[in-house]
């Protein structure tokens, strides 16, 4: 199971580090540059806001399905059809709980517009990310991969075409930007189904009651779950752009710091999508966990302390080198947001661990403690620093929640590694800590040293057997 892990591992993480990072700094950045902080910002606060009720959605129902069918994995040709006529019911719910929302806000005419088209996009990725967990649950992570670039490499193409082309005009509007997405999500759902149509066969759509109800309701605490993290995760955006005089220009300075995070999540998101199925798998079958749960928390645990440290030590180069002139206050926003990913990449491996335990009473109730954490920490330092304030928040947030579900996934699956197994986790932070304080306070810094950084962590992590070459042959004899 490390070895199927580690390999298809590196076909995700190939695949995603062509095309990703290069969507996010590449063109949403540019979307960001040619339109304005503030159009911008305004879309930004939308999409958030429509993440908030995503929830509704998805009811939970990609990682039941995916923990689902990773343990009975001759139900998905079932059970897909009746699952996907869930959807497009939950779908209308969705759009008059944001509708009715949003009016008690405050949004315009023009705002409402933008939510319209975002939460088509909103189910539209909601439907790929259900085809996904049929592939994830079934271990087709080659396919799983593939799919998980298709939209943004449609995105790159018909945006290249916007940003670098004059065909239409060699403007672009945030309009423009949205629709884009909408065809991409649509192709990309379309040709995800015909994928899995091929692997089991007939796909029938209907609708089903007595299942529909039956999926609901074991779906409910996932549903919960998954809205106090988007809660806590997304809600910032949102009240910074109410809170804050002009707001949808704070809110665009945030996006900035965001924008990055995001692109080093999606990575982390990478492992919790895989680990969900295999947890699951292992957990069913009855098998020893430490070796995996060891494996997935030495690489999130090294590669995000690594990736953390180097972006907050050399983070007014980065925000310069893709924002040049950017507002006074993006570099420190990012500094504090990218921290952040330390906390939430070891919240991948635990809440991953505790939800294909099935453990989602007490992952609801730390969830919710979060929620409310993060609220009060947004009204107050957002009131006394703004944007920063917000992405302060946030840190502070999330790492609460990564040590409460670290001791919590402890205690509730009998978790125990060795001594020897946290001391080369140590001295990586204390070395990365270390080495940030000197090149800070000792060199003048710039962006052409941030790769040096990056790999001297890397090196450091193999050293002190964080990472370890036999992860790496396992690769390879795979």
């Amino acid at each position: 199971m490390e070895k199927k892990f580690l390999s298809n591992l590196l076909l995700i993480v190939v695949l995603n580090l062509l095309v990703k990072p290069f969507y996010i700094l590449g063109i949403d950045a540019e979307v960001q540059n040619r339109v304005g902080e503030v159009a911008y910002g305004n879309y930004f606060s939308l999409l958030n806001f429509s993440f908030l009720l995503n929830i509704l959605l998805d009811f939970g129902i990609t990682n039941f399905n995916a923990r689902n069918i990773a343990q009975h994995p001759k139900l998905v040709s079932k059970h897909f059809g009746k699952i996907l006529s869930v959807r497009f019911l939950l779908f209308f719910l969705y759009v008059i709980v944001t509708v009715l929302l949003g009016l008690i806000i405050g949004y315009d005419g023009y705002e409402f517009y933008l939510l319209s088209i975002l939460m088509v996009n909103q189910f539209l990725v909601a439907i790929l990310q259900f085809v996904r967990s049929n592939f994830a649950g079934l271990h087709l992570f080659k396919k799983d991969a593939f799919i998980s670039i298709l939209d943004r490499s449609l995105l790159i193409l018909i945006c290249s075409i916007l940003l670098w082309t004059n065909w239409f005009g060699g403007t672009i509007r945030i309009e423009w930007f949205i629709y884009a997405q909408t065809f991409a999500y649509g192709c990309s759902a379309l040709i995800a189904i015909g994928l899995l149509w091929k692997e089991i066969g007939r796909l029938k759509i209907h609708l089903h009651w007595p299942f529909s109800k039956m999926v609901l309701k074991n779906s409910l605490p996932y549903a919960v779950l998954i809205l106090l993290m988007m809660m806590y995760t997304r809600i910032d955006a949102v009240m910074l752009e109410r809170l804050v005089p002009n707001g949808d220009h704070a809110a665009g300075v945030y996006a900035q710091g965001f924008r990055l995070l995001d692109a080093v999540n999606m990575f982390a998101l990478l492992f919790a999508g895989m680990l969900l199925p295999i947890f699951a798998r292992l957990i069913r079958n009855k098998e020893d966990i430490h070796p995996m749960t060891g494996l997935a928390f030495r690489l999130l645990f090294g590669i995000s302390w690594i990736v953390g440290i180097t972006c907050f030590v050399y983070q007014n180069e980065l925000i310069n080198l893709r924002y040049p002139g950017s507002d006074s206050s993006a570099s420190v926003t990012f500094g504090w947001l990218i921290l952040s990913f330390i906390p939430i990449a070891t919240n991948f491996v635990f809440s991953t661990l505790l939800t294909a335990n099935g453990s989602l009473k007490k992952l609801n109730i730390l969830a919710f403690l979060g929620f409310i954490l993060n609220v009060c920490l947004n009204f107050f330092f957002i009131k006394y620093n703004g944007v920063e304030g917000a992405a302060l928040a946030t840190l502070i947030t999330q790492v609460v929640m990564a040590l409460a579900q670290m001791l919590v996934a402890f205690k509730t699956l009998k978790i125990k590694f060795p001594g020897r197994f946290y001391l080369g986790l140590f001295g990586l932070v204390a070395g990365l800590i270390i080495a940030g304080v000197i090149v800070t306070n000792k060199v003048n810094l710039n962006a052409y040293q941030i790769i040096p950084f990056f790999m001297s962590g890397i090196a450091l992590g193999f050293l002190l057997g964080v990472f370890k070459w036999n992860d790496f042959k396992a690769i390879i004899q795979r």
